[in-house]
């Protein structure tokens, strides 16, 4: 990767070097790029919201946010969010990173699947969210220029990346359907599996076991 893409100075540390090793090692190509893309898509709206981010945090967050659909992180039944949490968490507190900062990351990567939220906490938790909205979703896409897309996506390239980035999220969930409920992930689910049995909300409260 350079050290610097569209003005972002990717923060040359070992705890930096030790993640891209890390996520390298677990993701293919396509997860790899589009969480480094993650990272310099928040870091660009992050920039130009004036939100005063931590980067090397932001690196983290935008590196781990998808690593629970991996297969190497993929075991538990949870919410693929929170196994990448935890793993980010686990790799701050090993790097010397304090409990607030990883705890930042951590609701960072836990939340980036639900809306708006994040935005109102620290500049480390929005950070992801935004990276991650604009390139799965590509909202606000007028806050980064057209040269600084291009920039980007040269450095970490998006072929078929819709098609792909849903079928990544399938093969990580497929075998934990109930984490999907309360989230927009079990739309993917319901897409590519008509069996797909979605959890009723109102069923739920109904079936409580409340007597009226």
């Amino acid at each position: 990767m350079p050290d610097t893409i569209a003005g972002i100075t990717v923060p040359d540390t070992t705890l930096v070097r030790e993640a891209t090793a890390l996520v390298r090692a677990a993701t293919d190509d396509d997860l790899f790029h589009h969480s480094c893309r993650v990272f310099l898509w928040g870091a660009l709206k992050a920039r130009h919201r004036g939100l005063d981010v931590d980067l090397e945090l932001a690196y983290v967050g935008g590196l781990f946010h998808d690593l629970g659909l991996t297969p190497a992180y993929a075991a538990s039944t949870g919410r693929f969010e929170v196994d990448g949490a935890e793993a980010a968490r686990r790799f701050l507190l090993g790097h010397g990173r304090s409990a607030a900062e990883a705890r930042d990351v951590w609701l960072g990567i836990a939340l980036h699947t639900t809306p708006e939220v994040p935005l109102h906490l620290a500049p480390e938790v929005a950070v992801v969210t935004l990276g991650v909205e604009t390139d799965v979703l590509g909202l606000d896409l007028h806050e980064i220029s057209e040269e600084d897309r291009a920039e980007v996506v040269a450095a970490h390239p998006r072929p078929d990346f819709k098609n792909r980035i849903l079928r990544a999220f399938r093969d990580g969930m497929a075998h934990r359907p109930a984490s999907t409920f309360g989230t927009m992930n079990d739309d993917v689910l319901a897409h590519f599996d008509p069996s797909f049995e979605r959890t009723d909300f109102v069923d739920i409260i109904r079936a409580g076991a409340w007597p009226e």
